[in-house]
């Protein structure tokens, strides 16, 4: 569920606040505009900075700009303990891409075809009491489009590593985070 019973951004959103059996999704509220929050969410660097679990361990890409880029992260699912999958890479595929609103992505990786899930993003700038900026950031996975074969894995992440990567994702946007030279 999310963090609060109001919703969590604009009707064109992908989803209805709330969870379902299919989907989870937590929510923060950052003191950052939108486009700090988004900038460190397009960066590949920023995916592993970000990662509550444990499982990135690095990336190689640019930035991305669009629905369609890629990039390739390097993976570690010993970090989990539940699968004996090693290290291997996936390539992330941006799905939807609104500049400072929101960016979801599906990965490709070892299975084939992809299993069919998303991860995503949602900003919504929000009002304070100081006139300070800040956003709202809803961080989701979606499976209801996976292979049915594969429903029954999911959460892989589950909601209080979403939420813990929101706070990561906060200390990311306020203090930087380590990027290849």
């Amino acid at each position: 569920m999310t963090d609060s019973s109001t919703p969590t951004g604009p009707a064109d959103h992908p989803f209805p606040a709330g969870d379902s059996t299919e989907r989870i999704s937590a929510d923060r509220v950052m003191p950052a505009p939108p486009a700090e929050v988004f900038a460190v969410l397009c960066d590949p660097h920023g995916h592993v900075a970000m990662d509550s679990s444990g499982m990135l361990q690095s990336s190689a890409g640019d930035p991305v700009g669009a629905a369609g880029d890629r990039f390739i992260v390097h993976m570690d699912r010993e970090a989990l303990g539940d699968v004996p999958l090693g290290k291997y890479d996936v390539e992330v595929e941006i799905t939807r891409f609104e500049p400072d609103a929101a960016i979801e992505w599906t990965i490709h990786g070892t299975i084939k075809p992809p299993i069919g899930h998303v991860y995503g993003y949602l900003l919504d700038p929000v009002s304070t009491e100081d006139d300070s900026p800040a956003t709202r950031v809803t961080s989701y996975c979606d499976w209801s489009s996976a292979a049915e074969k594969w429903k029954p894995v999911f959460p892989v992440i589950d909601q209080k590593s979403l939420r813990a990567s929101l706070g990561v994702l906060e200390r990311a946007v306020r203090r930087g985070y380590p990027r290849p030279e």
